[in-house]
């Protein structure tokens, strides 16, 4: 079962798609935005949560004082999940999230707006190659001081920050999933 941890929306629960995504633990994200929110970097803030699955890492964002946020899914039956996930969220904080169904690089190219973090959990075979492109098309929509979390199988090791203009700043291993924290390099 996955839920919302904490926030206005803390405790309700998410549904997920049956396959084909592989939702953030909640161990995971307990952690994730334990530090997150030690840094107030949420507060009123507008997030992209790009492969967004059921939306988890987004739809907690809102629920801890995030102000907007994109859900990015280019799977129709999770984007329809996602979609039901943030009605419910909207129900609880009053603020909705925007799901949209469309691949991850389409979706960047036609965005206009400024992000403050930015969430990527592409599945787990994904090409360093077309990650360090997606990081890429992500940069111009970032803020000067926006901060990007990447989650990927451990043994898949670091994105490669500098094509894309940013720098890493952190990495959490939790088994075979690991958190890597990165900003752009102004």
């Amino acid at each position: 079962m996955t839920r919302i941890i904490s926030g206005r929306a803390g405790g309700l629960r998410l549904d997920v798609p049956p396959s084909g995504t592989r939702p953030t633990s909640d161990r995971v994200r307990e952690s994730l935005f334990a530090s997150l929110e030690t840094t107030g970097l949420l507060d009123g803030t507008t997030v992209i949560d790009l492969y967004a699955g059921s939306g988890a890492l987004g739809l907690e964002s809102l629920s801890r004082g995030a102000a907007r946020c994109d859900l990015v899914e280019k799977g129709q039956k999770a984007a329809q999940i996602a979609r039901r996930n943030a009605e419910r969220v909207a129900r609880a904080t009053g603020t909705r999230a925007d799901v949209h169904h469309a691949p991850v690089r389409a979706f960047l190219r036609g965005a206009a707006r400024i992000y403050d973090v930015a969430f990527l959990d592409p599945p787990y075979d994904i090409s360093p190659e077309a990650l360090a492109e997606d990081l890429a098309q992500l940069r111009p929509l970032l803020a000067d001081d926006a901060l990007v979390i990447v989650e990927r199988a451990t043994r898949s090791g670091a994105p490669d920050w500098a094509p894309a203009g940013l720098r890493g700043v952190r990495d959490r291993s939790f088994g075979d999933t690991a958190l890597w924290w990165g900003e752009p390099a102004v």
